[in-house]
């Protein structure tokens, strides 16, 4: 034990405070229980206390009395099994820990083990002066209070939390990267001009055929600082269980997240992660469905085009050749037409060019084929392919545009826009007529009985209404498939057009117009191909409104 003299006390001042346990929650809590206060308290105690002397003191600011994982806490305790320390100060127990059974495992065993005096001023606590009563009542007791407020107060604030998540609030310590907190409204997101570039530029490199790892050599090349390092570089006090040592830089796996985040589609999302409970700080990972998502909350970076074009993308089996920087035009888009295998690329000799280099030609062939033979060919030269894809997609933009004439047209006519209203409501109307019918039809036999209809009148007006029943019905069915169709295919009103019409009269196809226009293409044998385009549905149920 640290000291020559017999009786001196070498104590370690310990002061605590957390945001997290509720130590700020409290109106004049916060103040009582800063830093600050707990030192004047303690010095103010030992003043007229010659056997203790006051070591250097230990701090864990921010931190949960819950958890004893605190680096100062652990500082301090290998401090007091290498003798340097023999007695320990504290406010009041619930500074030293806010853990029933931990305190009462450090205080009545650990400590009286290794010879420690422990000190709680403000709780009349001083294990030198025992009392076996007060050891197996009062001091437990005053633990489980302090056990019980922290258990109270997390329940509080994770209700809070989820209140605000529901509305839409944003409630992380740090934006998402492109994204900075309102100075008006912590709880809101606002665009950062610099960094939404960055994110847009990623997106669309991505789409031009670029892989995550192509991107992150680029951005890392060109200077640009990792997420994590641009908001250090802002002061902020960021930390990620992503860090390395020296400085972050852009990785796939950072850019990978970047371009699955709905949040750049003017979201918050949140709710992904979750602990046990106030005491078990293990990070638990909810599935996407139990995520807490609100949109339209503050301004979009990417559009939602351009966001589910890139994740299709991520789905398709695309690789890099090497020498290339960018995949070709239809890398991961192209399926055997009858066995579903995809189309892989290859390359045929064909003689020599004018300058006497060999001259070779790109091709398609189904992998099935060419790995065991258990389909054939349906070979298709790439020029060849490109030709047939470009002239559908003139045809199919031609299309568009000739629908969405003919829909400006019919907007104006009353039928028109009573048919374009929401399935709900046109569901609800429909169930109000059929209510209405049936009354009707329960007053026939009221009406038959009191001799204003005979028999034959009775049964022509009964299957007059159950006909009109019965097209009701129908109608509700149709529209109750095409809501569900609609929250499958995500339909986005007819917004959609305008990602075919930005395109027209086409001389060449690129990578990011036929990623954005077309969902796959299907090859079949003798050069026959069919080609599906993006938003198929919202296509065929705009020309079915067009038709009427």
């Amino acid at each position: 034990m640290r000291g020559d003299s017999e009786g001196v006390f070498y104590a370690t001042p310990y002061y605590r405070i957390s945001n997290d346990d509720g130590d700020l929650a409290v109106s004049g809590k916060g103040e009582s229980n800063s830093i600050s206060n707990q030192r004047s308290l303690i010095e103010d105690y030992v003043k007229d206390k010659p056997e203790i002397i006051l070591c250097e003191e230990r701090v864990d600011d921010g931190f949960s009395g819950v958890d004893f994982r605190r680096p100062a806490f652990l500082q301090m305790m290998e401090e007091v099994k290498a003798g340097k320390t023999n007695c320990i100060i504290v406010k009041d127990l619930s500074r030293f820990g806010r853990n029933y059974i931990e305190v009462g495992r450090f205080v009545q065993k650990i400590f009286p083990y290794l010879g420690v005096r422990f000190i709680a001023v403000n709780d009349n606590y001083d294990s030198a002066n025992r009392n076996e009563i007060e050891d197996r009542m009062m001091l437990p007791f005053k633990n489980l209070m302090n056990d019980s407020y922290s258990r109270d107060l997390s329940v509080k604030v994770r209700s809070q939390f989820e209140i605000k998540r529901k509305k839409g609030e944003f409630i992380g310590s740090f934006a998402v990267y492109g994204y900075k907190k309102n100075p008006e409204n912590k709880n809101q997101l606002v665009v950062d001009a610099y960094a939404a570039g960055v994110v847009r530029d990623i997106f669309r490199w991505r789409i031009s055929g670029m892989s995550n790892e192509k991107i992150a050599e680029r951005l890392n090349d060109q200077g640009v600082l990792s997420p994590a390092e641009y908001k250090r570089s802002l002061g902020l006090r960021y930390q990620s269980g992503f860090d390395a040592e020296g400085q972050a830089m852009w990785s796939p796996v950072a850019i990978g997240r970047i371009l699955s985040n709905q949040t750049y589609l003017g979201w918050v999302v949140q709710g992904k992660r979750t602990t046990p409970s106030y005491k078990v700080k293990k990070v638990i990972e909810k599935n996407p469905d139990e995520w807490v998502v609100v949109r339209d909350m503050h301004e979009p970076i990417i559009s939602e085009g351009d966001f589910q074009t890139v994740q299709n993308l991520m789905k398709m089996d695309t690789r890099i050749c090497p020498g290339r920087e960018t995949v070709y035009v239809f890398s991961g888009m192209l399926e055997c037409g009858d066995c579903g295998a995809a189309m892989v690329r290859k390359l045929v000799s064909a003689g020599k060019d004018p300058e006497g280099k060999p001259r070779k030609y790109p091709y398609y062939v189904c992998s099935g084929y060419k790995k065991d033979k258990c389909c054939t060919s349906h070979m298709i030269r790439e020029e060849e392919l490109e030709r047939v894809v470009l002239l559908a997609l003139n045809r199919h933009i031609s299309a568009v545009m000739n629908v969405k004439q003919v829909l400006t047209g019919l907007e104006t006519r009353p039928y028109f826009r009573q048919e374009t209203r929401s399935p709900d409501i046109r569901m609800s109307e429909i169930e109000e007529e059929i209510v209405r019918i049936q009354k009707l039809m329960g007053s026939l036999y009221e009406d038959l009985t009191d001799g204003v209809l005979d028999q034959e009148e009775y049964f022509e007006l009964k299957e007059v209404y159950t006909k009109q029943a019965g097209k009701l019905e129908k109608r509700k069915a149709r529209l109750r498939d095409e809501k569900e169709l609609r929250s499958k295919e995500g339909i986005r009103g007819n917004g959609w057009m305008e990602d075919f019409l930005q395109y027209q009269t086409l001389h060449s196809l690129s990578r990011d117009m036929v990623l954005k226009l077309v969902e796959r293409i299907k090859v079949f044998e003798k050069g026959r191909v069919k080609i599906v385009f993006q938003f198929q549905y919202d296509y065929e149920t705009a020309l079915q409104a067009a038709a009427v």
